[in-house]
């Protein structure tokens, strides 16, 4: 029972479905409503109204659900339920709605519904095409090979162009850029599509042009016309056409003789335009190549290299002939020849040679000017540039070359010679020929020079001053005053000689000796400077050439000092060494001359500067000595605690190295007036000059005064009646210093009875310097005055020089 009720079931359910299909069916609409609108139509642009055109009310349109349904990809259509206008929702591509050309029309199938009641619409857009798609290429080259040898008129089929458009608006027509080998012609093939065929119109060459660029275009029917294009790009294949080529048909070589095995001749260069196996290239030689050629040079079959293969000599053979082919390697091989003369060319290969003829050695150093010397000749077994031979000597030299005939030289003195500045000359005579590369020979002779008396003894200096030490031994070597003389042999032996002048009636070949060989001067005697104290003189050196030449010099003899002489104290003066014994007023002021110390030594200058000074004194706080000029003074007045008796003993020293001395004792007496010394000295025996001091008598008394007076005025007398003129007398000192051996020092008059001197004295200087003349005959007696120093100056102020005047008394 249940399976029966359930197939009854089933059954109710078809029924109802099928009740439903069938009034579905009939309110779908058979009838379809086509529309067009052409692609590309912009967005919002309407179609159509549908209410309008399916009968329907426009204000049920929204209630009754109306809707669209495309088949497509997108929704390019909607309808406006208000209006119910169809319009365009988005832009239109035909091409991507129906991508084949199976048909040329493109419909955009659309249902419409409607419910309540149910209504379905059909309605067929058709999208109309429009020219917006250009014609393309499958590729952008098309390559294309062909032979050279392709016969005029043959085709070659060429890729066609493809437009998406359809109709008129598809590839219409091809056109080819100008070309002189191709040109098109455009097919039409099935199903009305174009294609074009490149057609060959002349005859192509490879070694013109081997490749050819094309320009194919493909243009549609559209308005306006859309193109697009395509290069074509033709590969012309090679042929063996073209046979090799020398560069020229002849070459002419030269080669140097004597070339290295390998050294390259030539380099032979065949061209073939063809490529590939078609311009590989060998070289040979031609059956008209002798085999004397074929064994001397190497013909590289690759290279076209030319190289020495054996010897070449200049004299054995000097033109070589052959004939080289060249050939290609293509399937029908072509060749090219050429002729090659290769000449070989002689090699400076001998050297120039020189022959001295003749060749004067030694020569004398005054040979004249353009004096032949010697004779060369030159030559060279080469020919043409390289047998022409250059002959030089090198230059700075004083010879010269003179060409006396062909290849014969002669070598003359061009400048005067000295054997002294060059001894001799290294001449090389250098012979080159003018070949490439020269080639030379030398050959070098010495020529020596004769000495010839031209040069003068010389000596180093004109003028010699020799010092020679006083007290030398006799025979000691003074100097050596060697000469120089440039010449040789005799001309050179010096003889040395002192040119003969007297001095003082002696020879100085008494006094010096000079050694003849080597110029040494020797002293023949001992000299003294106080003496003689320099000689000038002479010597002379003479050569021994002929006629002897000679120079001489001047030299100067200066005897030098020695501190040989020790000083001699002349005041006061005193007897074979007894004591000095002096006597001097107690009331003495402070200052006042006491003695003067002279001394005198007759060394030179340097060393006779004496100085003085104490070696003894009894109180030395109450004498002072001037070590210049040996004034002794008292340093202060007498006090009654000074004893009477004074001892000094003074040393005068010169200035020598070492120094030389001499003492002189003076006993000093204090007394308490001065008349015993006046009533002394009136007993004198001998005439005197005696200056005193008023002012000092006045201090002892008024009658000493009148008896001084008296006394100064005898004298004065006595003076003016012994000298001839009248002489200025200094004024009387106060200190009068009155010697019991009848002498008065310093300031005061002395009076003395030694026969050896004749004038003694001096201006004495600071520094004790003293002049001692000639003595007089013995039994003479002189009076020695002394004119004071000048007043008012200190110990150690300058004064000025004492002079002592000297009278003879028989």
């Amino acid at each position: 029972m249940d399976r029966v009720a359930t197939t009854g079931t089933w059954k109710g359910y078809v029924l109802l479905v099928v009740i439903f299909l069938l009034l579905f069916v009939k309110n779908i609409s058979t009838s379809v409503t086509h529309y067009s609108i052409p692609e590309e139509t912009k967005e919002g642009s309407v179609v159509a109204n549908l209410a309008t055109d399916l009968g329907l009310d426009v204000k049920t349109l929204t209630k009754r659900k109306m809707r669209l349904d495309i088949i497509a990809s997108k929704k390019y259509l909607d309808v406006n339920k208000e209006t119910g206008e169809l319009y365009v929702v988005e832009k239109i591509d035909r091409e991507n709605i129906c991508p084949t050309k199976s048909s040329v029309s493109c419909y955009l199938r659309v249902e419409v519904t409607l419910e309540n009641p149910l209504r379905i619409f059909n309605i067929e857009v058709e999208i109309l095409d429009m020219n917006d798609n250009a014609p393309q290429f499958r590729r952008d080259a098309i390559h294309l090979d062909i032979s050279e040898a392709t016969p005029k008129g043959e085709r070659f089929s060429l890729s066609n162009a493809v437009d998406a458009d359809v109709g008129s608006n598809s590839v219409k027509t091809y056109f080819l850029s100008e070309s002189e080998y191709f040109n098109i012609e455009v097919q039409t093939g099935r199903e009305g599509s174009k294609f074009a065929d490149l057609i060959l119109k002349k005859i192509l060459d490879r070694e013109k042009q081997a490749v050819h660029n094309l320009l194919l275009t493909a243009v549609d029917g559209g308005t306006p016309a859309r193109s697009g294009t395509a290069s074509i790009i033709v590969h012309i294949l090679d042929t063996n056409d073209n046979a090799p080529m020398f560069d020229k048909s002849i070459y002419n070589v030269k080669v140097i003789e004597n070339s290295p095995i390998g050294s390259l001749v030539i380099h032979l260069n065949a061209t073939d335009l063809d490529e590939a196996s078609n311009s590989d290239i060998t070289y040979s030689y031609s059956l008209y190549t002798s085999e004397k050629t074929q064994e001397t040079f190497n013909l590289n079959p690759t290279t076209g290299e030319i190289t020495v293969r054996g010897m070449l000599n200049y004299e054995d053979f000097r033109i070589y002939d052959m004939e080289v082919i060249a050939t290609d390697k293509g399937a029908n091989s072509l060749s090219g020849q050429c002729t090659i003369k290769i000449i070989v060319e002689d090699m400076n290969d001998n050297h120039p040679e020189i022959s001295i003829k003749s060749f004067q050695s030694p020569v004398s150093e005054d040979i004249a000017l353009n004096t032949v010397i010697a004779v060369v000749s030159v030559s060279d077994k080469d020919s043409g540039d390289n047998g022409v031979v250059d002959l030089h000597i090198p230059d700075n030299m004083h010879f010269k070359l003179r060409e006396s005939s062909d290849n014969y030289y002669e070598l003359v003195v061009s400048e005067p010679l000295d054997r002294e500045k060059v001894p001799e000359y290294e001449i090389t005579f250098t012979v080159t020929d003018r070949g490439s590369p020269p080639l030379s020979d030398n050959e070098t002779m010495t020529l020596e020079l004769l000495d010839v008396n031209d040069n003068v003894p010389q000596f180093p200096q004109l003028f010699n001053t020799i010092r020679v030490m006083e007290n030398n031994a006799p025979g000691a070597l003074l100097s050596s005053l060697t000469a120089f003389d440039p010449d040789l042999h005799e001309n050179q032996y010096l003889v040395y000689f002192i040119i003969e002048r007297e001095i003082a009636n002696t020879s100085m070949s008494m006094l010096f000796s000079i050694n003849p060989e080597n110029g040494n001067l020797y002293a023949l005697k001992t000299f003294d400077y106080e003496i003689e104290k320099e000689f000038l003189f002479h010597i002379e050196a003479r050569d021994s050439g002929s006629p002897p030449l000679s120079s001489n010099v001047t030299v100067h003899i200066i005897i030098v000092d020695q501190n040989d002489n020790a000083p001699v104290i002349v005041s006061p003066w005193r007897a074979h060494g007894s004591l000095v014994e002096e006597k001097i007023p107690r009331s003495t002021d402070k200052g006042s001359l006491v003695a003067k110390v002279i001394a005198i030594d007759t060394d030179s200058v340097h060393n006779s500067r004496i100085t003085y000074q104490f070696l003894q004194v009894t109180d030395a706080s109450l004498f002072s000595l001037d070590q210049y000029n040996g004034e002794i003074r008292t340093m202060r007045m007498f006090s009654y605690k000074d004893s009477r008796h004074h001892r000094l003993v003074v040393v005068a020293k010169d200035n020598g190295e070492p120094a030389l001395s001499a003492t002189v004792t003076i006993k000093l007496l204090t007394v308490e007036t001065d008349v015993k010394a006046y009533s002394d000295m009136t007993e004198m025996p001998l005439e005197y000059d005696i200056f005193s001091d008023i002012n000092l008598y006045l201090v002892i008394g008024l009658g000493s005064v009148s008896f001084l007076l008296l006394i100064t005025i005898l004298v004065t007398i006595v003076l003016k009646c012994q000298k001839p003129k009248p002489s200025k007398a200094a004024p009387p000192s106060r200190n009068s210093v009155i010697s019991e051996r009848n002498s008065t020092i310093a300031d005061s008059t002395l009076v003395s009875n030694d026969a050896y001197w004749y004038s003694l004295f001096l201006a004495e200087t600071r520094k004790g310097k003293l002049v001692v003349r000639q003595p007089v005959p013995k039994g003479s007696r002189y009076i020695v005055s002394s004119i004071p120093r000048g007043t008012g100056l200190s110990e150690t102020s300058d004064s000025a020089a004492s002079t002592l005047q000297v009278r003879t008394m028989m």
